[in-house]
């Protein structure tokens, strides 16, 4: 039975997107998103919180543009994509590995509580719908 890799997460932006242009033509864009846990400690009673931050990748020319034309620094966004490892090497040649969710083909990214401003009360504004050529559509 073939494995799933499939993950959906939703949170807010930590600063404005990346977006790289390539020689082919080709772009990616490149962000944070924080997700938290809030519970009551059961010895003390005080409220803890727990921030996890996790790195997106958007390699779906379309998308990139959805990404540059409507995401910024603290955007709620929900994210469904696959997770993927890639193997660097630092400046002093060592071996580093990052793990990001990669929304590519197949993937989805919708901005939740309105467009550019931001705030929960708008209707998100003129964010795109499906199309065509199989970029993303809002879940």
């Amino acid at each position: 039975m073939p494995g799933i890799n499939q993950v959906t997460i939703v949170g807010r932006l930590g600063k404005d997107p990346e977006v790289k242009s390539f020689s082919n033509g080709g772009r990616i864009a490149n962000f944070s998103v924080a997700t938290s846990e809030t519970w009551k400690d059961k010895s003390s009673g005080e409220r803890k919180e727990k921030t996890e931050w996790h790195n997106i990748s958007v390699n779906v020319d379309g998308l990139v543009g959805v990404v540059e034309k409507y995401l910024h620094k603290g955007s709620e966004v929900a994210i469904l994509g696959k997770l993927q490892t890639r193997k660097w090497q630092d400046k002093d040649g060592n071996d580093r590995y990052t793990t990001e969710i990669v929304v590519g083909m197949g993937g989805q990214l919708a901005l939740i509580g309105g467009g550019k401003g931001g705030d929960s009360g708008s209707d998100g504004g003129d964010f795109p719908t499906p199309d065509d050529d199989g970029d993303s559509v809002p879940f």
